[in-house]
């Protein structure tokens, strides 16, 4: 692979307001992207007042002072283009792509919700989302078929102060009890230029687009200092075994640890141990649960890293009549396995082919080329962090596997198991 291809050239610079603004031209291509991160996630929210954070990915979409109710998707459909919204943990961003020539309606309309957001923002729309929030969070969570393990996973790993034990869509009492002065002291002090990331890509002339952004972004005003987050220190003393009875008709198992965070030292070992472990036919999980003793419906393995912390973890739902503790006992027995006997060569390279594979295609398409660029701006401070990240997969030997395996699986976990409603 010829690493030039991943290099990229970019231009970085900061309005007066804060805004950092990142430049990525493509004049091969046919459309224009922009990527905006706000160094806002659930992380942001205290014990309380959770779901504003994901709040906002809603109320984004509701008309600000200058655009109507649903014109965001209106105006940039009608061009053709494409948009949407994610909220993390860690982050929350909102992007379009579209044709080249209509850069200045898509500067304008994130503009406009940056900075005149508040003057719509009644009590009616308020309501209005926190309904289509509460029904979202009955959909997706409370009554969807093991829809609240990722809650139980995470409020058990972490204590309740800490910034990663609630859900990203908030606690349904916090939620019903959204207050519109709490919603506009949320977007004041997170949604500001100098707490956010523009990045444009595609095909644009450079002195246009700084003209246009700031024009459209520099007379906004900067907020207020963000607050620090109070991060306690996360250690299990104990396992933690859970048990939660549910509408499903199979048994479920969730075993999840204490891992390393995003680009950490051993991020990459560990997203490589999870490929093996379980990403095809041929991993070890699935060869055993699946195909040798037929006792898995399906068995799944993964490094979740974020900004302040990581989790690895394994997920596999029993066949009709196995129970979960037999999937347990074999999935421990692979771990222990490759523990003591390492990974072969040909798991290693078959692995790190399928993880650069992915990568690769994911470039592809502007807008997941510029989401990289934020991306990386935001965990390294580094835009051009391509090579980087396939690199530190590449380096990755045998010994690095097994021994992330066993720092980190061989410590307490959390362990829910989800199983029929008698």
């Amino acid at each position: 692979m010829n690493k030039n291809l991943l290099k990229i050239d970019y231009e970085k610079f900061q309005l007066s307001n804060g805004l950092d603004v990142i430049l990525y031209q493509d004049l091969s291509l046919p459309t224009i992207s922009i990527n905006i991160w706000y160094k806002v996630g659930s992380a942001n929210e205290k014990p309380g007042k959770t779901g504003f954070a994901h709040l906002f990915e809603h109320m984004m979409f509701q008309g600000s002072q200058n655009i109507p109710k649903e014109g965001h998707f209106k105006y940039i459909q009608e061009a053709g283009g494409s948009l949407n919204g994610s909220t993390s943990i860690d982050r929350t961003n909102y992007y379009e792509t579209v044709p080249s020539n209509y850069l200045e309606l898509i500067l304008w309309l994130e503009s406009d919700r940056m900075g005149f957001l508040l003057p719509s923002l009644t009590q009616e729309k308020l309501d209005n989302q926190k309904e289509v929030v509460m029904n979202e969070r009955r959909q997706r969570y409370d009554n969807q078929p093991y829809g609240l393990a990722w809650e139980k996973i995470f409020s058990n790993l972490f204590t309740s102060d800490h910034p990663y034990s609630w859900p990203t869509i908030g606690w349904m009492d916090d939620i019903a009890n959204f207050e519109l002065d709490d919603v506009k002291n949320f977007f004041s002090t997170y949604y500001s230029p100098g707490n956010a990331t523009l990045v444009l890509g595609g095909n644009f002339k450079k002195d246009n687009a700084k003209q246009l952004i700031e024009k459209y972004f520099g007379t906004i005003k900067n907020g207020s200092q963000i607050p620090q987050l109070y991060i306690p220190e996360q250690n299990l003393n104990e396992t933690k075994k859970i048990i939660h009875p549910d509408n499903v008709q199979l048994q479920r198992i969730y075993l999840a640890w204490h891992s390393e965070k995003m680009f950490g030292v051993n991020d990459a070992a560990l997203d490589i141990l999870s490929d093996i472990l379980a990403a095809t036919k041929n991993s070890r999980l699935q060869k055993k649960l699946l195909f040798d003793n037929q006792i898995a419906q399906d068995v799944s393995a993964f490094q979740y890293s974020a900004k302040l912390h990581g989790l690895f973890i394994i997920v596999s739902t029993a066949k009709p009549g196995m129970q979960v503790e037999e999937l347990k006992k074999n999935i421990f027995y692979e771990i222990d396995n490759l523990i003591k006997n390492g990974i072969t060569d040909e798991e290693l390279l078959r692995s790190k082919n399928s993880i650069k594979s992915s990568y690769i295609y994911s470039l592809q398409k502007i807008d997941n080329i510029v989401d990289h660029i934020n991306h990386y701006n935001f965990y390294l401070n580094e835009p051009d962090s391509f090579i980087f990240d396939i690199e530190r997969y590449e380096k990755v030997t045998a010994e690095d596997v097994m021994e992330a395996a066993k720092n980190y699986l061989t410590n307490h976990y959390v362990e829910l198991q989800i199983i029929p409603k008698n």
